[in-house]
């Protein structure tokens, strides 16, 4: 696909993604953080925007930048990607005149998107974009990333004599399964909006019922 085919998926505003999608880094062949992963979290951006409000515009850029910068999962940089991707994403929108407080406002956005960051989102835009990017991480697009990224890093699927970790800490950074309770089941407790909170309870319930078929095949 060449540039104008992909940024056409994201009408009305095609012309403002084929600016800013030749700005993010390189995926690196990381499968759960490419081109699908920022359509899925569009989408739920503009359907959360659908219910909620919010400029669709800032929305945009922040969910085409909020990986701008990339570091991997198991990185000691971790917990700086999104204050990395922000200041990035500044440089940018400011390069392509927006104003200072335009970029600001994506810039919080792309920052406080992060789960690892900790960072309390403080404008609806922000807030929306949160709970965008954390939906695309449960359900069965959850699970599926979950067990990808898991292959990626070399970790195994469970830890071979305590799958629940009953009596050793959770690691997920070495059992995918682990990565449920100490993660992906968390998220739904910390959605911003109330139609994120609705979409959230639906894919929780699909990914607590794969775990549930999972453990009963061992």
């Amino acid at each position: 696909m060449n540039l104008s085919q992909v940024a056409a998926a994201f009408r009305p505003f095609d012309t403002l993604a084929a600016q800013l999608l030749p700005q993010v880094e390189d995926d690196a062949g990381d499968g759960s953080h490419d081109l699908s992963h920022l359509l899925r979290v569009w989408n739920n951006a503009r359907r959360l925007q659908a219910e909620e409000g919010g400029d669709l515009r800032i929305l945009l850029a922040a969910v085409i930048l909020h990986d701008c910068v990339r570091v991997e999962k198991n990185s000691p940089l971790r917990s700086q990607a999104s204050t990395l991707s922000a200041q990035r994403a500044q440089e940018i929108l400011l390069s392509l005149g927006w104003t200072r407080e335009e970029a600001q406002r994506v810039a919080h956005a792309v920052q406080a998107h992060s789960y690892s960051a900790q960072i309390t989102p403080l404008t609806l835009e922000a807030k929306i974009v949160q709970d965008a990017d954390r939906l695309d991480a449960i359900g069965a697009i959850g699970v599926a990333r979950c067990f990808y990224v898991a292959g990626r890093m070399g970790s195994s699927l469970y830890e071979a004599l305590d799958p629940q970790a009953q009596q050793r800490p959770l690691q997920d950074t070495r059992y995918a399964l682990d990565h449920f309770p100490a993660k992906l089941f968390r998220l739904q407790e910390g959605f911003q909006t109330a139609a994120g909170a609705a979409m959230a309870q639906a894919r929780q319930e699909k990914m607590r019922g794969f775990v549930e078929q999972f453990l009963g095949e061992l």
